[in-house]
Protein backbone atom coordinates (compact mmCIF):
# COMPACT_ATOMS: atom_id res chain seq x y z
CA UNK A 1 0.00 0.00 0.00
CA UNK A 2 1.65 3.47 -0.93
CA UNK A 3 2.70 5.37 2.20
CA UNK A 4 0.08 8.25 1.51
CA UNK A 5 -2.70 5.61 1.66
CA UNK A 6 -1.37 4.50 4.90
CA UNK A 7 -1.35 7.53 6.80
CA UNK A 8 -5.37 8.54 5.39
CA UNK A 9 -5.94 5.19 7.22
CA UNK A 10 -4.15 6.03 10.21
CA UNK A 11 -5.81 9.53 10.29
CA UNK A 12 -8.66 8.20 9.84
CA UNK A 13 -8.40 5.50 12.35
CA UNK A 14 -7.31 8.36 15.08
CA UNK A 15 -10.92 9.46 14.60
CA UNK A 16 -12.27 6.65 15.50
CA UNK A 17 -9.96 6.36 18.53
CA UNK A 18 -10.42 9.68 20.01
CA UNK A 19 -14.25 9.32 20.72
CA UNK A 20 -13.66 5.49 21.71
CA UNK A 21 -15.49 3.59 19.28
CA UNK A 22 -13.23 1.92 16.78
CA UNK A 23 -11.48 -1.29 17.42
CA UNK A 24 -8.17 -1.09 15.83
CA UNK A 25 -7.60 -4.45 14.06
CA UNK A 26 -10.67 -2.79 11.89
CA UNK A 27 -7.94 -0.73 10.03
CA UNK A 28 -5.10 -4.02 9.59
CA UNK A 29 -7.28 -5.22 7.44
CA UNK A 30 -6.41 -5.15 3.85
CA UNK A 31 -9.69 -5.01 2.26
CA UNK A 32 -10.80 -1.76 4.47
CA UNK A 33 -7.79 -0.18 3.32
CA UNK A 34 -8.28 -1.04 -0.39
CA UNK A 35 -12.04 0.36 0.29
CA UNK A 36 -10.71 3.52 0.85
CA UNK A 37 -8.30 4.07 -2.16
CA UNK A 38 -9.37 7.40 -3.69
CA UNK A 39 -12.21 6.57 -6.39
CA UNK A 40 -11.91 9.90 -8.45
CA UNK A 41 -7.98 10.28 -9.90
CA UNK A 42 -9.44 9.72 -13.53
CA UNK A 43 -12.70 11.98 -13.16
CA UNK A 44 -12.40 14.81 -15.87
CA UNK A 45 -13.70 18.46 -14.45
CA UNK A 46 -15.50 20.22 -16.87
CA UNK A 47 -14.12 21.88 -19.53
CA UNK A 48 -13.50 24.86 -21.62
CA UNK A 49 -15.10 23.31 -24.33
CA UNK A 50 -18.00 22.45 -22.46
CA UNK A 51 -18.30 26.13 -20.67
CA UNK A 52 -17.89 27.63 -24.47
CA UNK A 53 -20.97 25.21 -25.51
CA UNK A 54 -23.40 26.43 -22.69
CA UNK A 55 -22.50 30.04 -23.58
CA UNK A 56 -23.43 29.14 -27.24
CA UNK A 57 -26.86 27.77 -25.80
CA UNK A 58 -27.53 30.41 -23.30
CA UNK A 59 -27.26 33.21 -25.95
CA UNK A 60 -29.16 31.15 -28.60
CA UNK A 61 -31.93 30.83 -26.08
CA UNK A 62 -31.80 34.63 -25.08
CA UNK A 63 -32.09 35.76 -28.84
CA UNK A 64 -35.35 33.59 -29.12
CA UNK A 65 -36.28 34.90 -25.83
CA UNK A 66 -35.71 38.60 -26.80
CA UNK A 67 -33.37 38.78 -24.29
CA UNK A 68 -30.61 41.30 -24.80
CA UNK A 69 -28.35 40.79 -21.62
CA UNK A 70 -27.90 38.09 -18.32
CA UNK A 71 -26.57 39.63 -15.44
CA UNK A 72 -25.26 36.32 -12.71
CA UNK A 73 -24.13 36.66 -9.44
CA UNK A 74 -21.29 34.36 -7.46
CA UNK A 75 -22.61 30.83 -7.03
CA UNK A 76 -23.33 27.71 -9.05
CA UNK A 77 -24.82 29.41 -12.11
CA UNK A 78 -21.45 31.78 -12.35
CA UNK A 79 -19.48 28.57 -12.15
CA UNK A 80 -21.77 26.93 -14.44
CA UNK A 81 -21.00 29.83 -17.45
CA UNK A 82 -17.30 31.01 -16.60
CA UNK A 83 -15.70 28.66 -14.12
CA UNK A 84 -15.31 31.39 -11.06
CA UNK A 85 -15.75 30.25 -7.87
CA UNK A 86 -16.21 33.22 -5.89
CA UNK A 87 -17.75 33.94 -2.60
CA UNK A 88 -20.40 36.69 -2.23
CA UNK A 89 -20.06 40.11 -0.20
CA UNK A 90 -21.12 43.38 -0.14
CA UNK A 91 -18.85 44.48 -2.77
CA UNK A 92 -19.92 43.09 -6.42
CA UNK A 93 -18.88 40.32 -8.22
CA UNK A 94 -20.53 39.64 -11.50
CA UNK A 95 -20.82 38.32 -15.02
CA UNK A 96 -22.98 39.88 -17.85
CA UNK A 97 -23.27 37.71 -20.58
CA UNK A 98 -24.92 39.40 -23.86
CA UNK A 99 -27.01 37.82 -26.33
CA UNK A 100 -23.58 37.68 -28.37
CA UNK A 101 -20.03 38.52 -27.82
CA UNK A 102 -18.33 38.16 -24.83
CA UNK A 103 -19.77 37.95 -21.59
CA UNK A 104 -18.13 40.66 -18.55
CA UNK A 105 -16.54 39.93 -15.61
CA UNK A 106 -16.74 42.65 -13.09
CA UNK A 107 -15.05 42.51 -9.91
CA UNK A 108 -13.40 44.59 -7.35
CA UNK A 109 -10.08 45.74 -7.82
CA UNK A 110 -7.59 44.24 -5.62
CA UNK A 111 -9.92 40.74 -6.18
CA UNK A 112 -8.84 40.30 -9.92
CA UNK A 113 -5.90 38.73 -9.36
CA UNK A 114 -8.08 35.82 -7.62
CA UNK A 115 -11.17 35.78 -9.76
CA UNK A 116 -8.69 35.51 -12.71
CA UNK A 117 -7.37 32.14 -11.39
CA UNK A 118 -11.01 30.27 -12.03
CA UNK A 119 -12.39 32.47 -14.96
CA UNK A 120 -12.63 29.56 -17.66
CA UNK A 121 -13.83 31.58 -20.50
CA UNK A 122 -12.92 34.55 -22.86
CA UNK A 123 -14.44 37.57 -21.47
CA UNK A 124 -13.84 41.06 -20.92
CA UNK A 125 -12.58 41.51 -17.49
CA UNK A 126 -13.03 45.22 -15.67
CA UNK A 127 -12.55 46.15 -12.29
CA UNK A 128 -14.13 48.96 -9.70
CA UNK A 129 -12.04 50.75 -7.11
CA UNK A 130 -13.38 50.89 -3.37
CA UNK A 131 -14.80 54.90 -3.97
CA UNK A 132 -16.57 53.97 -7.17
CA UNK A 133 -19.60 52.36 -8.40
CA UNK A 134 -19.63 48.35 -9.67
CA UNK A 135 -22.64 49.23 -11.82
CA UNK A 136 -20.52 51.69 -13.93
CA UNK A 137 -18.78 49.31 -15.84
CA UNK A 138 -21.78 47.45 -16.57
CA UNK A 139 -23.75 50.38 -17.72
CA UNK A 140 -20.65 51.29 -20.08
CA UNK A 141 -20.26 47.51 -21.62
CA UNK A 142 -24.23 47.78 -22.34
CA UNK A 143 -24.64 51.40 -23.56
CA UNK A 144 -21.41 50.40 -26.03
CA UNK A 145 -23.33 47.41 -27.14
CA UNK A 146 -26.45 49.95 -27.47
CA UNK A 147 -28.38 47.76 -24.79
CA UNK A 148 -29.03 50.86 -22.54
CA UNK A 149 -32.98 50.27 -22.66
CA UNK A 150 -32.56 46.40 -23.69
CA UNK A 151 -33.96 43.85 -21.83
CA UNK A 152 -32.27 42.49 -19.00
CA UNK A 153 -32.30 38.89 -17.20
CA UNK A 154 -31.63 38.69 -13.63
CA UNK A 155 -30.84 35.28 -12.87
CA UNK A 156 -33.03 33.84 -10.04
CA UNK A 157 -30.43 34.09 -7.23
CA UNK A 158 -28.87 37.38 -7.81
CA UNK A 159 -29.61 39.42 -4.62
CA UNK A 160 -31.68 42.65 -4.75
CA UNK A 161 -29.24 45.42 -3.91
CA UNK A 162 -27.77 44.79 -7.69
CA UNK A 163 -30.51 44.59 -8.39
CA UNK A 164 -31.34 47.75 -7.41
CA UNK A 165 -28.02 49.15 -8.02
CA UNK A 166 -28.28 48.07 -11.71
CA UNK A 167 -31.59 49.61 -12.81
CA UNK A 168 -30.40 52.94 -10.97
CA UNK A 169 -27.23 52.70 -13.64
CA UNK A 170 -29.40 51.81 -16.61
CA UNK A 171 -32.92 53.46 -15.73
CA UNK A 172 -33.94 53.21 -19.38
CA UNK A 173 -33.36 48.89 -19.63
CA UNK A 174 -36.18 46.72 -18.37
CA UNK A 175 -35.34 43.88 -15.90
CA UNK A 176 -36.72 40.53 -15.90
CA UNK A 177 -36.51 37.38 -14.49
CA UNK A 178 -34.11 34.80 -16.46
CA UNK A 179 -35.73 31.99 -18.64
CA UNK A 180 -32.56 30.91 -19.20
CA UNK A 181 -30.32 29.16 -16.78
CA UNK A 182 -32.78 27.20 -14.91
CA UNK A 183 -33.71 25.76 -18.45
CA UNK A 184 -30.12 24.65 -19.51
CA UNK A 185 -28.99 23.86 -15.49
CA UNK A 186 -31.89 21.79 -15.13
CA UNK A 187 -30.80 18.89 -18.00
CA UNK A 188 -27.36 18.12 -17.68
CA UNK A 189 -24.96 17.15 -20.30
CA UNK A 190 -23.31 13.66 -20.41
CA UNK A 191 -20.25 15.69 -18.85
CA UNK A 192 -22.00 16.53 -15.73
CA UNK A 193 -23.77 13.35 -15.73
CA UNK A 194 -20.36 11.96 -15.55
CA UNK A 195 -19.32 13.51 -12.47
CA UNK A 196 -22.50 12.98 -10.40
CA UNK A 197 -21.79 9.48 -10.54
CA UNK A 198 -18.67 9.62 -9.65
CA UNK A 199 -20.15 11.45 -6.66
CA UNK A 200 -22.54 8.87 -6.21
CA UNK A 201 -19.38 6.03 -6.51
CA UNK A 202 -17.89 7.78 -3.46
CA UNK A 203 -20.71 8.00 -1.27
CA UNK A 204 -21.95 4.43 -1.62
CA UNK A 205 -18.12 3.19 -1.03
CA UNK A 206 -18.04 5.71 2.17
CA UNK A 207 -21.44 3.79 2.97
CA UNK A 208 -20.30 0.62 3.09
CA UNK A 209 -17.10 1.08 4.85
CA UNK A 210 -18.93 3.18 7.21
CA UNK A 211 -21.63 1.08 7.98
CA UNK A 212 -19.88 -2.02 9.87
CA UNK A 213 -17.97 0.39 11.91
CA UNK A 214 -21.48 1.66 13.66
CA UNK A 215 -21.39 0.25 17.40
CA UNK A 216 -24.23 0.39 20.35
CA UNK A 217 -23.29 3.96 21.88
CA UNK A 218 -22.06 5.69 19.21
CA UNK A 219 -23.71 9.30 18.57
CA UNK A 220 -24.65 10.97 15.09
CA UNK A 221 -20.98 13.34 15.38
CA UNK A 222 -19.32 9.74 15.77
CA UNK A 223 -21.01 8.59 12.79
CA UNK A 224 -20.67 11.65 10.98
CA UNK A 225 -17.14 12.02 11.39
CA UNK A 226 -16.31 8.63 9.83
CA UNK A 227 -18.38 8.87 7.34
CA UNK A 228 -16.66 12.24 6.62
CA UNK A 229 -12.79 11.04 6.66
CA UNK A 230 -14.22 8.15 4.67
CA UNK A 231 -15.64 10.13 1.78
CA UNK A 232 -12.74 12.64 1.79
CA UNK A 233 -10.46 9.43 1.72
CA UNK A 234 -12.17 8.64 -1.36
CA UNK A 235 -11.71 11.65 -3.26
CA UNK A 236 -15.13 13.67 -2.61
CA UNK A 237 -15.48 16.77 -0.58
CA UNK A 238 -18.39 16.16 1.92
CA UNK A 239 -21.34 18.19 2.09
CA UNK A 240 -23.65 16.74 4.41
CA UNK A 241 -23.64 13.67 6.70
CA UNK A 242 -27.27 14.01 8.59
CA UNK A 243 -27.36 10.95 10.98
CA UNK A 244 -30.48 10.02 12.87
CA UNK A 245 -31.21 7.74 15.55
CA UNK A 246 -33.89 5.86 17.01
CA UNK A 247 -37.23 8.07 17.39
CA UNK A 248 -35.28 10.83 16.19
CA UNK A 249 -35.56 9.58 12.44
CA UNK A 250 -38.77 10.21 12.64
CA UNK A 251 -37.85 13.81 12.07
CA UNK A 252 -36.72 14.44 8.78
CA UNK A 253 -33.91 16.52 8.89
CA UNK A 254 -33.39 16.12 12.71
CA UNK A 255 -34.10 16.55 16.30
CA UNK A 256 -32.22 18.30 19.02
CA UNK A 257 -32.33 15.66 21.45
CA UNK A 258 -29.23 13.43 22.80
CA UNK A 259 -28.95 10.54 20.62
CA UNK A 260 -26.99 7.31 20.42
CA UNK A 261 -27.09 4.14 18.82
CA UNK A 262 -29.06 1.17 20.85
CA UNK A 263 -29.97 -2.25 19.64
CA UNK A 264 -32.99 -2.82 17.89
CA UNK A 265 -33.53 0.98 16.83
CA UNK A 266 -33.50 2.93 13.56
CA UNK A 267 -30.58 4.43 12.29
CA UNK A 268 -30.72 6.59 9.45
CA UNK A 269 -28.03 8.44 7.78
CA UNK A 270 -28.55 10.83 5.00
CA UNK A 271 -24.83 12.27 3.45
CA UNK A 272 -23.67 13.61 0.46
CA UNK A 273 -20.55 14.66 -1.19
CA UNK A 274 -18.97 17.00 -4.15
CA UNK A 275 -16.77 16.27 -7.13
CA UNK A 276 -15.88 18.73 -9.21
CA UNK A 277 -18.84 20.97 -8.24
CA UNK A 278 -21.64 18.18 -8.97
CA UNK A 279 -23.36 16.42 -5.90
CA UNK A 280 -24.96 13.21 -4.39
CA UNK A 281 -27.62 12.38 -2.36
CA UNK A 282 -27.79 9.32 -1.01
CA UNK A 283 -29.87 7.80 2.06
CA UNK A 284 -30.01 4.58 3.65
CA UNK A 285 -31.76 3.11 6.94
CA UNK A 286 -31.29 0.01 9.16
CA UNK A 287 -32.27 -1.47 12.31
CA UNK A 288 -29.21 -2.02 14.46
CA UNK A 289 -27.95 -4.94 15.88
CA UNK A 290 -30.90 -6.92 16.01
CA UNK A 291 -33.79 -9.05 13.82
CA UNK A 292 -36.15 -6.22 12.40
CA UNK A 293 -39.74 -5.90 14.46
CA UNK A 294 -42.70 -6.86 12.09
CA UNK A 295 -43.42 -3.02 11.71
CA UNK A 296 -40.06 -1.86 11.25
CA UNK A 297 -39.97 -4.94 8.54
CA UNK A 298 -43.32 -3.20 7.16
CA UNK A 299 -41.84 -0.08 7.01
CA UNK A 300 -38.89 -0.35 5.51
CA UNK A 301 -40.91 -2.68 3.28
CA UNK A 302 -43.37 0.38 2.34
CA UNK A 303 -40.46 3.05 1.62
CA UNK A 304 -38.63 0.45 -0.79
CA UNK A 305 -42.13 -0.11 -2.75
CA UNK A 306 -42.31 3.64 -2.56
CA UNK A 307 -38.85 4.10 -4.38
CA UNK A 308 -39.40 1.58 -7.29
CA UNK A 309 -43.13 3.03 -7.71
CA UNK A 310 -41.74 6.59 -8.26
CA UNK A 311 -38.92 5.06 -10.52
CA UNK A 312 -41.71 3.49 -12.76
CA UNK A 313 -44.12 6.45 -12.45
CA UNK A 314 -40.26 8.70 -13.91
CA UNK A 315 -41.52 8.53 -17.66
CA UNK A 316 -39.95 11.10 -19.84
CA UNK A 317 -43.15 13.59 -20.80
CA UNK A 318 -44.87 13.05 -17.31
CA UNK A 319 -45.74 15.96 -15.11
CA UNK A 320 -42.90 15.85 -11.95
CA UNK A 321 -45.57 15.82 -10.04
CA UNK A 322 -47.44 12.94 -11.02
CA UNK A 323 -44.47 11.05 -9.55
CA UNK A 324 -44.87 12.36 -6.06
CA UNK A 325 -48.88 11.46 -6.97
CA UNK A 326 -48.11 8.10 -7.94
CA UNK A 327 -46.23 7.20 -4.00
CA UNK A 328 -48.79 9.01 -2.14
CA UNK A 329 -51.50 6.79 -3.35
CA UNK A 330 -50.04 3.93 -2.61
CA UNK A 331 -48.94 5.22 0.45
CA UNK A 332 -52.51 5.78 1.93
CA UNK A 333 -53.49 2.35 0.45
CA UNK A 334 -50.99 1.61 3.03
CA UNK A 335 -52.95 3.91 5.54
CA UNK A 336 -50.88 6.95 5.63
CA UNK A 337 -51.38 10.35 5.59
CA UNK A 338 -53.49 11.32 3.46
CA UNK A 339 -51.11 13.80 1.65
CA UNK A 340 -49.47 15.18 3.74
CA UNK A 341 -50.17 14.03 6.79
CA UNK A 342 -48.32 12.24 9.70
CA UNK A 343 -47.97 9.55 10.12
CA UNK A 344 -46.81 9.36 6.59
CA UNK A 345 -45.05 10.82 3.88
CA UNK A 346 -44.68 14.41 5.08
CA UNK A 347 -41.96 15.93 2.05
CA UNK A 348 -41.75 15.46 -1.43
CA UNK A 349 -41.05 12.83 -2.95
CA UNK A 350 -37.86 14.14 -4.51
CA UNK A 351 -35.82 17.18 -5.32
CA UNK A 352 -33.90 18.37 -8.52
CA UNK A 353 -30.04 17.66 -8.01
CA UNK A 354 -26.88 18.61 -9.82
CA UNK A 355 -23.89 21.60 -8.97
CA UNK A 356 -26.26 21.72 -5.90
CA UNK A 357 -27.87 19.29 -3.70
CA UNK A 358 -31.47 20.98 -4.41
CA UNK A 359 -32.44 22.39 -7.63
CA UNK A 360 -34.94 22.94 -9.42
CA UNK A 361 -37.28 21.13 -10.49
CA UNK A 362 -39.07 18.85 -7.70
CA UNK A 363 -40.74 15.87 -7.59
CA UNK A 364 -44.11 17.36 -5.54
CA UNK A 365 -47.88 17.71 -6.25
CA UNK A 366 -48.52 20.05 -8.47
CA UNK A 367 -45.30 20.81 -10.91
CA UNK A 368 -46.49 20.78 -13.85
CA UNK A 369 -42.76 20.70 -15.63
CA UNK A 370 -42.43 17.42 -17.94
CA UNK A 371 -39.43 15.29 -17.59
CA UNK A 372 -36.89 15.44 -20.00
CA UNK A 373 -33.61 14.08 -21.18
CA UNK A 374 -30.77 15.19 -18.36
CA UNK A 375 -33.40 15.98 -15.66
CA UNK A 376 -31.73 14.75 -12.67
CA UNK A 377 -33.72 14.09 -9.19
CA UNK A 378 -33.62 12.18 -5.36
CA UNK A 379 -36.04 9.58 -5.30
CA UNK A 380 -36.77 9.67 -0.90
CA UNK A 381 -40.44 8.61 -0.24
CA UNK A 382 -39.79 8.47 3.43
CA UNK A 383 -42.23 7.38 6.08
CA UNK A 384 -42.27 9.18 9.68
CA UNK A 385 -44.13 7.95 12.85
CA UNK A 386 -43.51 9.89 15.30
CA UNK A 387 -42.70 9.22 18.76
CA UNK A 388 -42.03 5.71 17.12
CA UNK A 389 -38.90 6.14 14.09
CA UNK A 390 -38.83 7.31 10.67
CA UNK A 391 -37.42 4.90 7.44
CA UNK A 392 -35.83 7.11 4.45
CA UNK A 393 -34.15 5.33 1.62
CA UNK A 394 -33.14 8.27 -1.47
CA UNK A 395 -31.36 7.27 -4.74
CA UNK A 396 -30.72 9.73 -7.27
CA UNK A 397 -31.19 9.11 -10.91
CA UNK A 398 -31.48 10.83 -14.64
CA UNK A 399 -33.42 10.65 -17.35
CA UNK A 400 -31.77 9.58 -20.32
CA UNK A 401 -33.94 8.72 -23.52
CA UNK A 402 -34.99 5.24 -22.66
CA UNK A 403 -36.33 6.12 -19.30
CA UNK A 404 -34.81 6.62 -15.88
CA UNK A 405 -30.93 5.51 -14.50
CA UNK A 406 -29.88 4.86 -11.26
CA UNK A 407 -27.13 7.47 -9.88
CA UNK A 408 -26.79 4.41 -7.23
CA UNK A 409 -29.29 1.26 -7.11
CA UNK A 410 -31.79 1.43 -3.81
CA UNK A 411 -30.81 -1.99 -1.28
CA UNK A 412 -32.32 -4.84 -1.44
CA UNK A 413 -33.61 -5.62 1.81
CA UNK A 414 -33.66 -4.23 5.44
CA UNK A 415 -30.92 -7.35 5.97
CA UNK A 416 -28.64 -5.98 3.42
CA UNK A 417 -29.79 -2.31 3.82
CA UNK A 418 -26.82 -0.33 2.41
CA UNK A 419 -26.51 -1.81 -1.23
Amino acid sequence: MPMRDRRSILHIAAVGFAVGIVSPRLFAQERAAEALRPLTGGVAPIGKAERADRLRRAQAMMQREGIDALLVEPGASLIYYSGIRWHRSERLTAAVIPASGAPLIICPFFEKPSIDESLSIPADVRVWQEHESPYAPIADFLTTKGLAKGRIAIEESVRYFAVDGLQAALPAATLVRDPVTRALRMRKTAAEIALMQAAADVTMAAYRWTYPQVKAGMTPADIGALMSAATQQLGGKVEFNLVLLGEAAAYPHGSGKPQAVQAGEVVLMDCGCTVEDYQSDISRSWIHDATPTPQQRAVWKDVARGQAIAIEAARLGVPAGAVDDAVRAFYEQRGYGPGYKLPGLSHRTGHGIGMEGHEPVNLVHGETTRLDVGMCFSNEPGLYLPGVMGIRMEDCFHMTPQGPAWFSHPPASIEAPIG
